[in-house]
């Protein structure tokens, strides 16, 4: 196994793209129209993540939550954290202020426009 690349399920994607693109993530793919694209595929160095529509599976695999958010944090190591902190707060929903962990990495989280908790990680 090399890399891992999440297919999250969301309501909107022209939302999910325009906060994706506000944290440094580039659209690299998009499927459907314009105005009512069904999923995209976006990166930032070396993270691949795609996003999907709920409409776009209809009544296609049953076990897929139907609702924004849930149980998922997406723990993002990288370089240059307390610059991107910066860079970034004031456009995001903060969860957790930029801070050392007891393992030894300094840390910060935030809500995505779709209820899911994104982690930035950076061992200082």
């Amino acid at each position: 196994m090399q890399t891992v690349s999440p297919n999250i399920y969301v309501s909107d994607i022209k939302k999910t793209i325009e906060f994706y693109e506000t944290i440094g993530f580039i659209k690299v793919t998009m499927v459907g129209d314009e105005e009512d694209p069904v999923f995209a595929l976006m990166k930032c160095g070396d993270l691949s993540f795609m996003f999907q529509t709920f409409k776009s599976i209809q009544d296609e695999l049953p076990a897929i939550s139907r609702t924004n958010g849930g149980s998922l944090l997406l723990y993002i190591n990288m370089k240059g954290i307390r610059d991107f902190h910066e860079r970034i707060k004031d456009s995001v929903t903060i969860l957790n202020g930029l801070s050392k962990t007891f393992y030894g990495a300094t840390e910060f989280s935030i809500l995505d426009c779709n209820n899911f908790m994104l982690t930035f990680a950076e061992d200082e």
